[in-house]
C-alpha cells in the first residue's frame, strides 16, 4: 500500500507525463468557444475549415485587457513544443502547489484553536 507522499509524487508524475505528450499530440485548430467566435463574426464557416490568418477580434476600448503569460499553453512560437513543455510542467506545478495551500488551509481551519 503507498504512503501519500508517494501517491502524491505518482500522480504528479504521471499528470507530467500525460501533458509532455499531450503537446505532441494537440491539434493547432481553435476550440468549439473560439471556433464558434470565428464563425459568428463571418470569418469561418460552421463546417469550413479555418483560415490561416483568422483572429477573434474584440473592441476592447474602456475594458478591462489583460494578456496571458502563456497564451495557448505555449511560450510562443519560437520555442517549439518545447515551450509547450515548458508551460505545462509549470502549470501542473502551480495547480498543484495551490491545491496543497487550500488544503493546508482547510485543515489547519479545522483544527480547535489552543
Amino acid at each position: 500500500m503507498m504512503d501519500n507522499k508517494t501517491f502524491i509524487i505518482v500522480g504528479i508524475v504521471i499528470a507530467l507525463l500525460i501533458g509532455g505528450v499531450a503537446v505532441f499530440l494537440a491539434s493547432g485548430d481553435p476550440d468549439g468557444l473560439e471556433s464558434t467566435a470565428l464563425v459568428v463574426q463571418g470569418q469561418k464557416t460552421l463546417t469550413g475549415a479555418t483560415p490561416e490568418d483568422a483572429e477573434i477580434h474584440e473592441d476592447l476600448t474602456g475594458k478591462f485587457s489583460y494578456e496571458s503569460p502563456m497564451p495557448d499553453y505555449s511560450l510562443g512560437e519560437s520555442m517549439g513544443p518545447m515551450g509547450g513543455i515548458v508551460a505545462i510542467v509549470f502549470g501542473t506545478i502551480l495547480a498543484f502547489l495551490v491545491v496543497l495551500g487550500l488544503a493546508y488551509g482547510i485543515r489547519m481551519a479545522g483544527k480547535p484553536a489552543k
